[in-house]
């Protein structure tokens, strides 16, 4: 077997300074790898920190001049890309030392998966806009200026600290790419279906924005993200090639960490564009039951608890109308409209009233 080449594609924007971290772990990787950094429209230095990390890295710049989304920047990194597989990291996600490795030995032994590694974040870094040099955001000046040298030391990721004691960096990580007790349930869900129900049919939905990886053939073969959809692409595009005959794997001890921040994340319990989008290319129950699964999961559920879903084999078992019940009901207690009977027995026919 031979050991598949990797391009690791990055989406960034507006996040130089812990772009310059992302970059310093890639460096400390012992697997070779082309770096693939697309700028989607950044307005700050980002330009500058590229432009610093060309001499340490084989690393390719790609800038959109006015910014095109999540889906897009990737699909426009993987069309650059000359490798065999595609990592996609984000541009404020440091790589753990075993990262490549990992990711490029599943890869050697199977060429019909796609693989999500081990997620953490860390909490330290949310009141920071720079993290390295301790820089507040503007609206924690105050609150950090309460805090004594020890305190404000111990929330710093240096590059110092990613190339020499990168173990440092490991022991304040927790679980999941988000703080709270919701994504780190979430997370812990995903990863028990990742790693102890393999044949589950909709582990498509455990993938992940950073940390996935897939050959990238099918990868392009397939289209890519849907550029349409603006949330929930990292989803989306796994269900396709699962469908397309592929496996979603666990890739354990392929580790990333999510240096996190206050702002940008959109709750998708709120925010149901892409929900309308995903439906519309994929109207099936298991795209439906998103919301019920990840609703359930929250620590104060509005969903009734007949129709509460609590892992991914419950999730797949709902998906195939082994439950008999209309999930319609759960849908409502979320503000989403009426699927309609027929949709929940899984008969072929128009959906009512839209989503």
């Amino acid at each position: 077997m031979n050991t598949p080449f990797i391009s690791v594609v990055i989406r960034s924007k507006d996040e130089a300074d812990r772009l310059r971290l992302t970059l310093t772990s890639l460096e400390r990787q012992a697997y070779g790898a082309e770096v693939i950094v697309v700028d989607d429209g950044s307005t700050d230095h980002t330009g500058d920190v590229l432009a610093e990390a060309m001499g340490r890295l084989p690393l390719t710049a790609v800038r959109h001049t006015t910014p095109r989304g999540r889906a897009a920047a990737s699909n426009a990194g993987a069309k650059l890309a000359k490798g065999e597989v595609l990592l996609f990291l984000d541009g404020d996600t440091l790589a753990g030392p075993h990262l490549l490795p990992v990711h490029a030995a599943l890869h050697e032994k199977a060429k019909d998966i796609v693989a999500r590694g081990e997620l953490r974040h860390l909490r330290c870094t949310r009141p920071l806009r720079n993290p390295e040099l301790g820089t507040p955001w503007p609206d924690q000046v105050a609150t950090l200026a309460r805090r004594s040298s020890a305190e404000l030391q111990a929330m710093f990721v240096t590059r110092k600290q990613i190339l020499d004691d990168f173990d440092a960096i490991c022991r304040r990580a927790d679980p999941g790419i988000y703080p709270g007790g919701g994504p780190r349930c979430l997370h812990e869900v995903e990863w028990e279906a990742l790693t102890q129900a393999p044949d589950c049919g909709v582990l498509w939905a455990a993938a992940s924005g950073s940390n996935l990886s897939a050959r990238r053939e099918p990868f392009l073969a397939a289209g890519g993200f849907d550029e349409r959809i603006d949330q929930n692409d990292h989803r989306e595009m796994p269900l396709r090639l699962t469908q397309r005959g592929m496996r979603m794997v666990a890739a354990p001890g392929a580790f990333t960490y999510h240096l996190t921040h206050r702002s940008g994340w959109r709750d998708p319990l709120e925010d149901f564009t892409w929900e309308t989008e995903f439906l519309a290319r994929h109207p099936i129950p298991a795209v439906a039951l998103l919301i019920v699964l990840w609703a359930s999961l929250g620590l104060a559920s509005r969903i009734p608890e007949p129709y509460r879903l609590m892992s991914f084999p419950e999730l797949d078992e709902a998906a195939q109308g082994r439950r008999g019940l209309n999930y319609d009901e759960a849908r409502h207690c979320l503000g989403r409209p009426p699927l309609g009977a027929a949709f929940w027995r899984g008969e072929p026919g128009p959906r009512t009233h839209g989503v």
